[in-house]
């Protein structure tokens, strides 16, 4: 299973009971089924041209009402994430994962190399911060980053928690005990599946590459939003849909009033800008007249 898609779904199901995850274990083996049985569903998912947000965003309005909520997640996430002719097959390794949990009452997680643990950890990261309000961002981050440092600096602490060969039972106890009711929960939630689902030996790195993926992850939930005039309603509705279609999750709008962007609007979410300026407009003309495009292709349409 790919690591990031492992990591999110080890959130969801860890969250559910042994009769949630049997029945979303079924509910999964029935839409991998579903899938292979019709060439147009298995077509459509399977198309590279496509990207994951797109194919996530039908799955989810195909899915909606029909299925538990966490089988539309997991189904929804592996659709945004996975390589496109591999969706269908993870619905499968889903469904395996989520019964033999049921079965075992245990979630065991194989070891995995530096980058791919990560990502599984960035996977969990995932499903924690969706349910998360951005405002607590700042406050995760900036916990996780103290407890980086005070792993790194506690030597018996960095002896217990960095030893691969130390009771796992043990390192999440003191985890626990260290951390429970002076963090946030989400804080505590991610340092423990960093012991479970990270590399011991890269627990302080894999703890300071959450603080980042934190930050990034609030950069995309909140965009920040310029224009000429105030936007009404049906626009602001319009650019938080077609938001979160391009993101795959709900993104706040901070607005803010700019006359000197003349009309229209200017987008900033991640590192990604949308400009649909008449400022904007005019430099992208300005900038053809300037390097003679605009002429060069006036003469190349005559010819």
């Amino acid at each position: 299973m790919q690591a990031r898609l492992e990591g999110f779904a080890s959130a969801l199901l860890g969250a559910l009971d042994d009769a949630q995850r049997s029945r979303v274990a079924g509910e999964l083996t029935t839409l991998e089924q579903t899938v292979l049985a019709r060439a147009d569903l298995r077509g459509f998912l399977a198309d590279t041209s496509l990207s994951g947000a797109t194919r996530a965003q039908v799955l989810n309005d195909v899915l909606v009402d029909k299925v538990e909520a966490t089988t539309r997640r997991l189904a929804t996430y592996a659709a945004a994430r996975v390589a496109a002719q591999e969706v269908a097959h993870s619905f499968a390794e889903l469904a395996v994962m989520a019964r033999t949990f049921s079965e075992t009452g245990d979630l065991s997680l194989p070891g995995l190399a530096l980058l791919a643990s990560r990502a599984r950890v960035s996977g969990f990261a995932d499903a924690l911060l969706e349910d998360t309000p951005t405002e607590d961002f700042s406050t995760i981050g900036d916990q996780l980053f103290t407890w980086a440092q005070t792993v790194d600096s506690n030597d018996a602490l960095r002896r217990l928690l960095l030893d691969r060969d130390a009771d796992l039972l043990a390192r999440l106890g003191a985890t626990s005990q260290l951390l429970e009711g002076r963090v946030d929960p989400t804080t505590l939630a991610l340092a423990r599946f960093v012991v479970l689902g990270g590399r011991p030996r890269d627990l302080v790195g894999t703890l300071n590459f959450l603080v980042d993926f934190v930050a990034r992850a609030h950069d995309w939930r909140v965009a920040r939003v310029r224009s000429a005039r105030p936007l009404d309603e049906a626009s602001r509705r319009d650019l938080t849909t077609s938001l979160a279609a391009l993101t795959g999750h709900t993104v706040e709008l901070l607005e803010a009033d700019d006359a000197s962007l003349l009309g229209g609007v200017l987008v900033e979410v991640g590192d990604l800008r949308l400009d649909a300026t008449t400022r904007g407009r005019l430099g992208v003309l300005h900038d053809s007249l300037a390097q003679g495009h605009l002429y060069e292709s006036a003469l190349s349409s005559n010819e």
